[in-house]
């Protein structure tokens, strides 16, 4: 793959070359399973050992709550037999049991190949030996823990000290993780992930009602990168203004009902992405192989290449390269390497999340989309950064062309049928728009609509300096449950007669 070179203890990310003496042992693992299957009768094997580190503080009203700290390591190993896939997985890293490990993913393919079905086949992708790093400044597990803790517990100090504040919590989260990749095609990938988060939020109490404000999103931000990424979003500078605005709430008008152009800032505009473009363009859906948690999909694959998904201005990528975000790496988790991919081209529907399996079915190249949570899960197709690519106006000039709409900001709920179709969005606040200019705070904004008329009625796009490649860390899917980490870039955009004020 391309990519920038380090040596093999750089952090300034990048394609490496050269193997750590540690690495010899954790590849030999990996290949041990890998044999053991093939010896058992798959046609393929691929397996992964996976050392991850977790790191978690979190604060509120002023104190440390809770500091948690996870390491686990295993291997797992996937066997192709026929039509069916089978896994295995084992927290012991010795030869007997990567061995046992294979040969139960072996047994468990053959046994769910009884089920009649068509053989899969792995569209072919370059067989790499190679070594990835996260580009990032500072490990934030070197960072010392009262320095980490100062951070939580002074921004939640701080917003609690507001009037009318009384739960005042904050986070930080930290995820380090190293993977061993082997396959029967020969791959031999080290990767080595770094990913650094935060997140606070400011709950005030009325007579009537609660409300609630957040930063940088409702639910944290997350993004590849060191400890940099903490000092970079400074969650105490940020507090005064997050608690403040939670207060006012409390006194502000209803938002208005009605349609009406919707005005999302960009962290709204990265989960309806998520939500409404990210899970219907996941080809397991498309195809009902998979339908937990999300559903399944609008989308049918003879629309490929002609379905209006959106405006002109809509085009949306699958990008696992884009620096910083979180769904960034050198290779997924069946060796395929990060890549670009179109999804929809001036509002034309045109690509897909896809596997070596699903991709070989329907006849298109794989586009590196699959990952899992951890060594003792099986690889599923997953989100990479699926980002709606800037535009040329700003969040300023979309304000000051609008007659009558409403600026909604910060997710707070969200809900949209099994099939990625008719959905409805509340944020936690909002800001009436009369001839151009902000005339009032609101509480309470929802909106409601139908994927393809919703992006149809996109008509104004902010440009790269307000675009902002968020983190989602807590997407779910799969039977028993993966949480996958996606991304979802994005500026603020308009868009035209909406149905507005219906409280989510």
């Amino acid at each position: 793959m391309t990519g920038g070179s380090t040596g093999a203890s750089g952090t300034d990310g990048g394609t490496t070359t050269g193997e750590d003496p540690r690495d010899a042992v954790m590849f030999d693992q990996a290949a041990t399973a890998v044999e053991a299957a093939l010896a058992a009768g798959a046609t393929y094997a691929d397996a992964r050992v996976v050392l991850r580190r977790h790191e978690r503080l979190h604060a509120q009203n002023g104190e440390l709550e809770a500091v948690t700290n996870t390491d686990d390591v295993g291997l797992g190993v996937r066997a192709l037999v026929g039509s069916s896939w089978g896994f295995a997985a084992t927290s012991e890293l010795s030869e007997r049991a990567a061995g046992t490990a294979g040969a139960e993913a072996t047994a468990t393919a053959k046994a769910s190949a009884l089920v009649p079905g068509e053989g899969l086949h792995l569209a072919d992708v370059p067989v790499a030996q190679d070594r990835y790093r996260t580009p990032h400044e500072e490990n934030p597990f070197d960072v010392p823990l009262d320095e980490k803790v100062e951070v939580v517990v002074s921004a939640t100090r701080t917003m609690h000290a507001v009037e009318g504040v009384m739960v005042a919590t904050a986070h930080l989260v930290f995820w380090d993780t190293e993977k061993w990749f082997v396959s029967s095609q020969g791959h031999r990938i080290f990767q080595h992930l770094v990913e650094s988060g935060c997140g606070m939020d400011a709950t005030a109490v009325g007579e009537r009602e609660t409300q609630r404000r957040s930063y940088p999103q409702s639910f944290g931000h997350v993004e590849t990168g060191g400890y940099e990424v903490i000092r970079r979003f400074d969650l105490p500078a940020h507090a005064p203004e997050v608690a403040q605005e939670a207060v006012a709430l409390l006194s502000a008008d209803d938002c208005p009902s009605g349609e009406l152009d919707v005005i999302l800032e960009s962290s709204q505009v990265a989960l309806q992405i998520h939500e409404s473009v990210g899970h219907a363009i996941e080809l397991d859906r498309i195809l009902g192989w998979e339908a937990a948690f999300a559903g399944t999909s609008f989308l049918e694959l003879d629309q490929l290449g002609s379905l209006r998904y959106g405006s002109e201005l809509m085009n949306i990528t699958a990008d696992a390269t884009i620096p910083r975000a979180l769904a960034t790496f050198g290779y997924d988790d069946e060796g395929t390497p990060a890549q670009r991919v179109p999804i929809v081209d001036e509002g034309r529907w045109v690509g897909v999340l896809s596997g070596r399996d699903s991709a070989h079915l329907v006849g298109l190249e794989p586009g590196g989309m699959v990952r899992a949570d951890g060594f003792a899960r099986i690889p599923m197709v997953r989100m990479t950064n699926v980002g709606l690519l800037p535009g040329d106006s700003s969040m300023e000039e979309i304000i000051s062309e609008t007659k009558h709409g409403v600026v909604m900001a910060t997710n707070r709920s969200w809900s949209i049928d099994d099939r990625r179709l008719n959905f409805q969005f509340g944020c936690e606040i909002g800001w009436e728009v009369k001839d151009g200019e902000r005339v009032r705070m609101v509480k309470n904004p929802t909106y409601t609509g139908i994927t393809p008329n919703f992006w149809g009625s996109m008509d104004m796009l902010a440009g790269e300096e307000e675009w902002v490649p968020w983190g989602v860390p807590n997407c779910g899917k799969g039977q028993p449950m993966q949480i996958g980490h996606t991304g979802h870039p994005a500026s603020p955009a308009r868009f035209r007669n909406v149905r507005v004020g219906v409280k989510a």
